[in-house]
């Protein structure tokens, strides 16, 4: 996949495109709906895929107080926007200079100049433009005037709920702890990344060292509590003081600690702490890592000592095990 950060920097006559529009925010399973019809459409046309989308949410610019957490960094938005198979990928920088473009213009420079788009892919739900004057209708009223197409994409419902798929429902999923639906409506795992980082080494001295990671870690972090998953280990971060990895990438079975560690009550940030199982000496210190949420075991709560601690972790991890079997 292509990465363009700018408009500029696309060549001309680039296109034909057929382009996907939105935030992306997770690329969830009504994303990657949205994206198959476009690769089909693409295919007719005999022109790329180009996903258009914005390197923050909008709303962090137009509405700050009500602006969400990312599900996903910008960096892991990229990654899984490659893994749908689309050709290229447009960032725009969003600011109040590109909020404040008129429509018309949006239009013109992004879709028609930049990458020459026949057909366009838009949710219901799509505003672009000065104050946000710009919707499908007026999208293809331009398209009309201008030589593409416009398409809307329908929303992806839930089966069993009847609720359409989105990024607020993982987010709150994921802020519940139910790391298993929000699976299901991302496609994938719910998962975060970051350097493996030096910490309090206490769960070494109990017997389970963990692999913490950085407290900015990329992507939305579940409820506090103890998780069945996988620590994927893509190597040393390069300039770090770290040990070199054997393979590129190595998916060991993990249970996951996400919380404050009320049992010592000395810890004063979230953290996302990792317990290979059976591993008692690996070193990932300065490794770039990928934790994997598959199931939640318990949620966290603070212990009467260290050996009532060590009997729940000695059978966290015979749940975990048995999880990921």
């Amino acid at each position: 996949m292509i990465t363009f950060r700018d408009p500029a920097e696309i060549p001309a006559g680039f296109g034909p495109s057929v382009v996907v529009i939105g935030k992306f925010d997770g690329v969830h399973a009504g994303h990657r709906a949205g994206i198959d019809r476009a690769r089909v459409e693409a295919a007719s046309e005999g022109a790329r895929v180009v996903a258009v989308t914005f390197d923050r949410n909008p709303l962090s610019v137009l509405r700050p107080e009500v602006c969400p957490e990312d599900l996903v960094s910008l960096d892991q938005k990229l990654a899984l926007l490659a893994e749908t198979g689309v050709d290229a990928t447009l960032v725009l920088h969003f600011d109040r200079a590109l909020a404040d473009l008129a429509p018309e213009e949006f239009v013109r420079r992004v879709l028609v100049d930049a990458v020459g788009a026949v057909t366009v892919f838009v949710g219901s739900d799509f505003r672009f433009g000065r104050g946000g004057a710009g919707d499908p209708r007026l999208l293809a009223d331009l398209g009309r005037e201008l030589g593409f197409r416009v398409q809307v994409i329908d929303d992806i419902r839930a089966r069993d709920e009847g609720r359409r798929v989105s990024s607020t429902w993982i987010r709150t999923l994921l802020a519940e702890g139910d790391v298993e639906t929000a699976a299901r409506l991302l496609g994938r795992p719910p998962a975060v990344r970051g350097e493996v980082v030096h910490g309090l080494k206490r769960g070494r001295e109990l017997g389970f060292p963990t692999a913490n990671l950085s407290v900015d870690a990329e992507g939305f972090v579940p409820a506090d509590g103890v998780y069945a998953g996988w620590l994927v280990d893509h190597g040393a971060i390069e300039g770090a003081d770290a040990t070199p990895s054997p393979h590129s990438t190595t998916r060991y079975p993990a249970a996951i600690s996400v919380g404050t560690n009320p049992t010592f009550d000395d810890v004063a940030v979230r953290q996302v702490e990792a317990y290979v199982l059976d591993e008692t000496d690996l070193d990932l210190y300065g490794h770039r890592v990928e934790v994997h949420f598959i199931a939640r075991i318990r949620g966290m709560v603070a212990f009467e000592g260290i050996d009532a601690l060590i009997a729940h972790m000695t059978d966290d991890v015979a749940r975990v095990r048995a999880a990921l079997q």
